[in-house]
């Protein structure tokens, strides 16, 4: 009977816990327009971490799931004018800080706006 509760007590938890985990998949760049112009180059950094426990144990997600959105929206702040990116490159790097480790995307590309 014990054994019983501590299981459904455990499947209660991870039921409470994995959603926390999930994402929705994200379109890095829309599709260019017919015509545009070249801008120049473009890039934007966003980071998020996985932490709160020892290295085996980190689950609990900060800005984690939204940083490359973070990132390519940096990237088009990063040239006046831009609308989108075309010529797309990510690169992303990991750290260890004190109680998670952190994750941060680079994406950089040629900025570009719709011309008529």
């Amino acid at each position: 009977m014990g054994k019983t509760i501590n299981t459904v007590v455990a499947l209660v938890i991870m039921l409470g816990v994995l959603p926390g985990c999930a994402s929705v998949s994200t379109t890095i760049a829309p599709p260019p327009p017919e015509h545009y112009e070249v801008l120049g180059r473009a890039e934007g950094k966003a980071c998020g971490s996985l932490g709160i426990a020892s290295p085996a144990y980190y689950f609990i997600p900060m800005w984690i799931n939204s940083r490359v959105e973070r990132a390519y929206q940096r990237a088009l702040a990063s040239v006046p004018g831009a609308g989108s990116l075309i010529n797309i490159s990510i690169q992303e790097n990991w750290f260890w800080w004190i109680i998670g480790t952190a994750r941060c995307v680079t994406i950089s590309g040629d900025a570009i706006r719709e011309v008529d």
